[in-house]
């Protein structure tokens, strides 16, 4: 496949996980009200509509701080270029590698577009066991973790192929 191809297949793959993301966060918003809870699997998982004003896991949500929204938003502006960016040299880029950033890049579009319009992030999917919460989260934040996570395996899978031509 060419260089051309790739970079084609990639932001595809970003864009479908935009619409994806949008398309889910838009059936939450429109169904359910703030803090709304469905079980789908009891003691397991809930949907829930939340509002996340900081950014991952929770942080500088509680934050007064005027300036916050700007700033998280320029900075999330920065690193989307910045993806971008990569995604366009493609030619320096493993498969994985590239499908991470194509799943990074998706992800982080749909999260900034929430923050552009709403100043928040809509999260709904809600994971827990007894007690234990994790941190609710969308289909944006998953595809940023599962993109990280193939750039990890490239690394670790380019690590391994250098050990054993040395």
């Amino acid at each position: 496949m060419t260089d051309a191809n790739r970079r084609i297949v990639a932001f595809l793959i970003a864009l479908g996980v935009f619409s994806l993301d949008r398309w889910t966060k838009w059936l939450i918003e429109t169904q359910f009200n703030t803090y709304d809870t469905k079980t789908v699997i009891p003691g397991f998982f809930n949907i829930i509509r939340s509002e996340n004003p900081g950014v991952a896991f929770g942080m500088f949500a509680d934050s007064v701080s005027h300036s916050r929204t700007p700033i998280l938003i320029g900075l999330s502006i920065v690193a989307v270029l910045l993806l971008a960016g990569m995604l366009w040299r493609i030619d320096r880029l493993d498969t994985p590698s590239a499908a991470g950033l194509a799943l990074i890049f998706g992800g982080a579009m749909g999260n900034v577009f929430d923050r552009v319009m709403a100043g928040s992030v809509t999260d709904f999917l809600d994971f827990y066991a007894g007690s234990y919460h994790w941190y609710t989260f969308n289909l944006a934040d998953a595809s940023i973790v599962t993109g990280a996570g193939l750039l990890i395996l490239s690394m670790f899978r380019s690590r391994r192929h250098s050990e054993v031509r040395a």
